[in-house]
């Protein structure tokens, strides 16, 4: 059984690379799939840099995850989310039969776990996910603000030297 203490933990990788992702100009969104105590796939938000709008963090770690262990299924796996995910990423979620998802901060506008609906709570959906969210949200909700006020200024100030010229 997973402790408290091994939740954070993960969250905490997840969180080192959700800043990778703010340092390349993406929302800042990490994720690590563990099996048996052991990191088997990481990824982080990539959708403007890769041009690609399934990259969101959830995605790149279920496909790292999926190639290392040589098979889609990774059942027995913990998915470490900084962020709640998203419909899609749900899906992704489910069809990837990972058994367990944490997530740090809800996403009132889109996340697909608590906030916007229970995706995976769904009478359609094929394989049972256990979802536990608030893990080190204080953390994980921080980097999102702090990114997204960065953004806001920077907006300002180009539209501030594109008036002065």
């Amino acid at each position: 059984m997973v402790g408290e203490s091994d939740d954070r933990a993960w969250m905490a990788r997840a969180l080192e690379l959700a800043r990778l992702a703010a340092a390349a100009g993406e929302v800042p969104v990490g994720a690590v799939v563990v099996r048996d105590g052991k990191e088997i796939g990481a990824g982080y938000n990539s959708p403007i840099s890769g041009c690609d709008p399934t990259a969101h963090a959830e995605i790149r770690a279920l496909r790292d995850a999926a190639a290392r262990v040589g098979n889609y299924r990774l059942s027995g796996a913990t998915l470490y989310v900084t962020l709640e995910p998203c419909g899609m990423c749900a899906g992704a979620i489910v069809h990837s039969r990972v058994s367990r998802v944490v997530y740090g901060a809800t996403e009132p506008k889109a996340g697909a776990i608590e906030s916007t609906r229970r995706a995976l709570e769904d009478a359609s959906v094929n394989w049972r996910v256990e979802a536990a969210g608030g893990v080190l949200e204080a953390d994980c909700s921080h980097e999102i603000t702090a990114f997204f006020a960065r953004r806001r200024v920077e907006h300002r100030r180009r539209r501030q030297c594109q008036a002065d010229a």
